[in-house]
């Protein structure tokens, strides 16, 4: 009886956190652009707010009608919320692809919901929503939480510009 009290408790705990909209561990915070050029630097999917975007992506207030980025190397920005379900899964395969592509790509992540500007300015309804920026070229953007194979796919065709084999 008291192996099934445990369980039943264990049940309920797990229960509580995966619907209270609690993150899944997704990268990890940056409050300054030296920060998150740091934390990209060791394979980290890192969490922006507009500001930070601004300096490192695309500075929408600078140059509004003309896309002109910021950074040195291409990027993928994930657009997500702490309460939506496939962005919570597509979390951990965000945090490990910024891994497996350190010093050749980053991935930063922007939460819609305390973001709204730069979320509404690129038009972004839905999520997850991920802008894959070249170094050079105009972003481009895909809708759902893909598997990684897919990813991987894109990112090597569309970023890093290496035709499949």
């Amino acid at each position: 009886m008291q192996k099934i009290s445990l369980l039943f408790g264990l049940f309920v705990l797990y229960s509580l956190n995966a619907c209270s909209g609690t993150p899944a561990v997704m990268g990890a915070n940056a409050t300054s652009k030296k920060a998150a050029l740091e934390l990209s630097s060791e394979g980290k999917a890192v969490h922006l707010d507009q500001n930070i975007f601004r300096e490192l992506v695309w500075d929408y207030k600078k140059n509004s009608t003309n896309w002109d980025f910021e950074g040195d190397i291409p990027v993928i920005v994930d657009f997500y919320a702490d309460w939506c379900r496939p962005c919570r899964a597509l979390a951990p395969t965000m945090d490990e692809l910024a891994m497996e592509y350190k010093g050749k790509i980053r991935i930063y992540k922007i939460n819609t919901d305390e973001n709204k500007e730069i979320s509404g300015l690129l038009g972004i309804s839905s999520i997850p929503a991920l802008l894959f920026v070249p170094k050079d070229g105009k972003p481009s953007f895909s809708l759902g939480a893909l598997p990684k194979d897919r990813l991987k796919s894109m990112i090597d065709e569309s970023l890093l510009l290496q035709k499949k084999k």
